[in-house]
């Protein structure tokens, strides 16, 4: 049984709200996306999530929204790392990344 969390969400986040939930449609369509449309959708979210303050509303949304969180944490993986993916995966891509630099350089 799954539980649904409601997140109350002020109006200054409406626009940040909107565009996670496209961004989530564009992500688990099983239709062709058009990929100047993906980029404009990334595009306006990236200047969103640059410009909203990071408070527990922002957080909540973030792991509510998958693909806007990996967003998030690719914008600031040169500051945190990937801090809100799961430490298995992120493991597992460190690990990929190294096997495939010692394929590389052999």
């Amino acid at each position: 049984m799954s539980t649904i969390t409601r997140i109350e969400v002020p109006p200054r986040l409406t626009v940040l709200l909107t565009l996670a939930q496209l961004l989530e449609r564009l992500e688990h369509s099983n239709k062709p996306i058009h990929a100047e449309q993906y980029r404009s959708v990334v595009q306006h979210l990236v200047k969103e999530l640059e410009s909203v303050d990071h408070d527990e509303t922002f957080r909540q949304l973030l792991s509510a929204f998958p693909a806007m969180s990996q967003l998030h944490e690719n914008m600031n993986y040169d500051k945190a790392g990937l801090c809100r993916s799961p430490l298995s995966a992120s493991l597992a891509a460190e690990a990929q990344a190294r096997a495939a630099l010692v394929r590389a350089a052999t």
